[in-house]
């Protein structure tokens, strides 16, 4: 049952409730095994930090951050900073130095909770450029500091020191003149367009929210969440206090590239993930599919044929399937898709949230069809993650987002943006006046920068407005709507679509590149290295094959006319990528501008 206090108590009154019973879960990677954390202890050492944060003498409604990959220590960090009314302000794992630099003079912080070596060496490095910046607090015990570091701490130290036997008088006296309307966290978006701007939310956003998301999921104390995304990311952070505060099990994945391994050892009924992790498996899929011998191609094709029509066609849409129907799929349910549960680790999946870019429909289609609960959402770090999702027991459609969350108004522009207004929209950007005005308007109207429709009660996403391409010849390209169709073959990794101003269309495409070795290997062409295999006329008129097969359903000006494939993946580490993923169209331009030119030759 949802707990719906303030998550400055949330974990004490929780641990009041539930006692010795696991919290929390994580991976020992010294004993290769899954730790315990009970709700009790969990509590306790919330309790700590807080009294330990007060001895710093860190004040009500300040700055803290937290630079650090998933752990525990998060948790205990945020929960005991919001006891005190503190606010934290979460650094994605991979953040630069610069990065670093730019939100702890923005935010003028003074402490900031460093997880592994990488972030530790990072914020070290910054501190000289940061006036304001006086300790960095160590989680891990494995980290070794800089000889000329005299000031930095480890967390166990910091948690000694809030080992006193009664709480102090002042962390209650906070608490009671404590409002709805603190801050509770800064964000900072990932900054695609431009300077990266700090999202304030606030406790009442976050209530609003959470009680919201319970009205339409189904969610009890017995469901285990296997934390895959960054806390940084607003969808795992509100999906985690969401359920915090139903009292499911957090089972806190610390290195995204296990997650293979996790999902086998955690079994979680639930874990929130982007659309990229489903188009993995999907293709993970195709390829087993197309490896497989005759009669097992046959029977698992028959399978997913049979889940698409059960799942999609009837259950979906509100039908009752008819009996031979369900009889032939109670079959397969049992044995080739239990089988593929098991095999990923969700043989006790419950529901799986995905939001945070296009779903390719293909892939949606994919994944009910597998009996996997997917449920599609919209969200931004302005909305504290959830605008809409799909609902259960309600009606959904391939290709939609859902249907809008209670406390929530939304509003379809003159131009197909959509607008929200209520109780769980930010107020703004921290110290950033003209780019919240920017945002926000004089009638209360979040602009998203999403365009969309509403249909039967559902959202719909058609494309990114700032996102959009005008060619030379006057018409308007949609480039992520082409790059999800486009991304589902299992030639492509990434595919980046180019337009802009352009008399056609072209796209930048990284490969699979072991199955374009493999492609390579069974015509027998010869290659020296990758950068030669991505250049081969063959293997490139391959690829260009399978993208015009795929794309015949676009208008003939959406149509991607040249390609080239990269020899190296998009990477964070030469600005392509943003935090979370997202591509940067600009800094792709500018570092590939020789291939692009190259399309465009005559």
């Amino acid at each position: 049952m949802l707990n719906k206090c303030s998550l400055s108590v949330l974990i004490h009154e929780q641990a009041a409730k539930y006692g010795d019973k696991t919290a929390l879960s994580y991976r020992d990677y010294e004993k290769n095994e899954w730790l315990p954390v009970t709700w009790n202890d969990f509590s306790a050492t919330v309790r700590k930090v807080s009294v330990a944060l007060l001895k710093l003498g860190v004040g009500v409604q300040e700055n803290l951050a937290v630079f650090s990959q998933n752990m525990p220590e998060c948790l205990y960090t945020d929960f005991g900073a919001y006891a005190i009314r503190a606010v934290t302000i979460p650094f994605y794992a991979t953040s630069s130095e610069a990065q670093i630099k730019y939100m702890v003079n923005d935010a003028e912080i003074r402490y900031i909770f460093v997880g592994e070596q990488y972030q530790y060496d990072t914020a070290f490095r910054a501190m000289p450029l940061c006036p304001s910046l006086h300790k960095l607090i160590i989680f891990d015990r494995k980290v070794v500091k800089n000889p000329q570091d005299q000031v930095s701490v480890y967390f166990d130290e910091l948690v000694k020191m809030g080992e006193d036997e009664s709480e102090p008088v002042e962390i209650g006296e906070r608490q009671a003149a404590g409002s709805l309307d603190d801050l509770v966290n800064i964000l900072y978006t990932s900054g695609t367009t431009g300077v990266s701007k700090g999202v304030m939310l606030t406790y009442r956003m976050y209530q609003d929210a959470i009680i919201a998301n319970d009205e339409v999921l189904s969610l009890s104390e017995e469901d285990v969440f296997l934390n895959f995304l960054p806390f940084t990311h607003v969808f795992e952070r509100a999906w985690s206090y969401l359920g915090l505060a139903e009292g499911v099990r957090l089972a806190i994945n610390l290195r995204p590239a296990d997650i293979l391994q996790s999902l086998q050892e955690v079994h979680p009924t639930c874990m929130c993930a982007v659309p990229r992790f489903w188009e993995k498996v999907y293709a993970g899929v195709q390829e087993k599919i197309a490896g497989s011998s005759a009669m097992q191609r046959k029977l698992m094709n028959e399978a997913l044929r049979i889940g698409r029509e059960y799942n999609v066609n009837y259950r979906m849409k509100g039908l009752v399937p008819p009996l031979p129907l369900r009889l032939r799929y109670r079959f397969f349910e049992k044995t080739v898709i239990a089988l593929l549960k098991k095999t990923l680790g969700l043989e006790n999946a419950n529901f799986f949230p995905t939001a945070g870019a296009a779903i390719p429909p293909q892939v949606e289609e994919f994944v009910h069809s597998a009996g996997i609960n997917m449920k599609a959402g919209y969200g931004l770090t302005e909305s504290t993650a959830t605008v809409s999702c799909d609902w259960d027991g309600v009606v959904k459609t391939i290709g939609s987002v859902g249907r809008v969350i209670s406390g929530l108004e939304v509003k379809i522009a003159e131009n197909n943006e959509i607008l929200l207004r209520g109780t769980s929209i930010t107020k703004g950007y921290y110290r950033k006046a003209e780019a919240t005005a920017q945002a926000i308007d004089a009638e209360g109207w979040f602009h998203t920068g999403d365009a969309g429709y509403m249909k039967n009660g559902e959202l719909f996403l058609t494309e990114r407005i700032k996102d959009l391409f005008k060619t030379s010849n006057g018409k308007y390209i949609a480039p992520q709507m082409i790059e999800s169709k486009l991304v589902v073959d299992r030639y492509i990794d990434q595919i980046v679509v180019v337009a802009d101003r352009r008399k056609f269309v072209s796209a930048l495409v990284v490969p699979e590149y072991k199955l374009l070795g493999e492609y390579a290997a069974s015509r027998k062409i010869a290659y020296r290295d990758r950068a030669e295999l991505c250049r081969h006329p063959e293997v490139v008129q391959m690829v260009m094959d399978r993208i015009q097969t795929l794309q015949q359903e676009f208008a003939h000006y959406e149509q991607i006319k040249r390609i080239t494939l990269l020899p190296e993946p998009f990477s964070m580490e030469k600005g392509e990528l943003t935090n979370t993923l997202k591509v940067k169209r600009p800094v792709l331009n500018e570092n590939y501008k020789a291939e692009i030119e190259e399309m465009y030759r005559e």
